[in-house]
């Protein structure tokens, strides 16, 4: 299997769907000439030209609402939003309009539409261009949302979610564009709602969302030093949510760990850890417990921003608490 980087995957994915399906258009700042800041869709408006390829105006609101409205009336756009912190500037067009359009129309009417955006600190762009705005959008029924955690998963679930007929959102960690991982030549999609287990273990589960199954993974080979047999779960969409495999995990293993690089208040780590709580309270041999980014706004200092983002070590010295015992013994 080729490797490429998540960059790289993201293009193919575009232009595969494009050839695939003229009504597949892209839409947002830079995306045409530029190929957006970061290079992801360079060579798209040599091939599709500069109607299928859309340099919008400065003006996110009014870009997505276009794509909302293309949407309605039978295209399937790709709205790309330059930062994900932007997304507070499209959120009544998102969550107003495109999550509950089918809702209100009785299901006459769709919004087949993608976001796509990015996430991630420790790039040294401080508190307005480093968030991990996931868990709001997550938080909105109508909206499926995606976390591709490598190359192979940005491709496969792009795929997914511009052939689905309703709004997705899909977060990349910017930070991996050129992260490379085994991609195949052949077609493929990935779906919906199915996690995928990285690492098969028996002592405690660790499940990582986007760049945060990276950091499970090393803490996993940290642990196998110890003796210690960690299972590392991608959920891969967090809407919907592969609950089952999930629950199933910590059933087995009897101790979790949840990472997500979202603010660790009212987010992602919360809603997992209570749905395992919920439905395999009598399996566990410890509470599930979570490990977020700091709840403050990201400094532009690297050694204090390095310090805000779940790391290996992290994770691997509150996993060695959990397998001893320790931490219910503190309790």
């Amino acid at each position: 299997m080729r490797q490429i980087t998540l960059s790289k995957a993201v293009n193919e994915a575009l232009a595969e769907e494009m050839r695939r399906d003229e009504s597949v258009i892209i839409l947002g700042e830079d995306v045409a000439e530029a190929g957006t800041p970061f290079k992801v869709l360079s060579g798209l408006v040599e091939e599709f030209g500069t109607e299928r390829v859309i340099d919008t105006p400065i003006s996110e609101p009014g870009f997505m609402g276009i794509g909302v409205g293309a949407a309605m009336t039978g295209l399937r756009p790709v709205v790309d939003l330059m930062f994900g912190d932007f997304i507070f500037l499209v959120m009544d067009q998102l969550c107003n309009q495109a999550a509950k359009t089918h809702y209100m129309s009785g299901g006459k009417l769709s919004v087949p539409l993608v976001l796509r955006t990015n996430m991630g600190a420790t790039r040294r762009s401080a508190a307005q261009h480093s968030q991990s705005l996931h868990a709001i959008v997550a938080h909105i029924p109508g909206l499926k949302v995606a976390m591709p955690s490598s190359a192979y998963e940005a491709k496969g679930l792009l795929k997914t979610a511009i052939r689905d007929n309703n709004p997705v959102v899909i977060f990349e960690d910017k930070l991996m564009y050129q992260d490379a991982a085994g991609v195949p030549e052949e077609e493929y999609t990935i779906p919906f709602g199915v996690a995928n287990v990285k690492r098969e273990g028996t002592d405690i589960t660790l499940i990582g969302t986007s760049s945060m199954v990276q950091v499970c993974e090393e803490a996993a080979e940290l642990l196998a030093a110890d003796g210690i047999s960690a299972e590392v779960i991608d959920p891969r969409t967090i809407v919907p949510l592969d609950e089952k495999t999930l629950v199933e995990s910590a059933k087995k293993t009897g101790r979790v760990i949840v990472v997500d690089e979202g603010h660790q208040s009212f987010g992602v780590t919360s809603e997992i850890a209570s749905r395992i709580n919920e439905k395999a309270f009598y399996y566990l041999d410890a509470p599930t417990t979570r490990i977020g980014a700091m709840d403050v706004p990201i400094p532009f200092s690297p050694a204090l921003e390095d310090l805000t983002v779940p790391t290996a070590e992290q994770v691997y010295e509150q996993a060695k608490k959990l397998v001893s015992g320790e931490l219910i013994h503190a309790a």
